[in-house]
């Protein structure tokens, strides 16, 4: 199985396409994440909508917003608002975990990497198969 982060901009055009992905794919919908971290002094999530794989193919995508919120624990805010009311209009838990940033990876593939590991280890996502 394949499991890759496909990652979107920081924008809310970007946090509609994520809220649209969830939308229309609710019957993959596997579960939506908050990973929270601090960058450059300051707290932000990422938001990410991740689909059960696809059964042909055994492709997992794992849609993110990446580090462009601000963490609603610290500071409330209308997009992880809208989040919040998709996830309840799904029927779904936000499931939120403190991670690393970004920015200490030497390259983006890898901070990916450590997301997938932390996400198999809490079963959240499926091991490899």
């Amino acid at each position: 199985m394949i499991q890759r982060f496909i990652e979107l901009g920081e924008g809310y055009s970007d946090l509609y396409e994520l809220l649209e992905i969830a939308e229309v794919n609710k019957h993959r919908l596997a579960k939506l994440m908050a990973f929270h971290t601090n960058v450059n002094h300051k707290e932000v999530t990422s938001l990410a909508v991740i689909l059960n794989p696809a059964a042909e193919g055994k492709f997992q995508p794992l849609y993110i917003c990446l580090e462009g919120i601000p963490n609603p624990n610290m500071k409330a805010n209308k997009r992880y608002d809208l989040f919040k009311e998709k996830a309840e209009e799904l029927g779904q838990t936000i499931f939120e975990l403190k991670v690393k940033s970004s920015a200490e990876f030497a390259e983006k593939e890898l901070f990916y990497q450590y997301l997938i590991g932390i996400l198999r280890l809490n079963h959240y996502i499926p091991p490899l198969q």
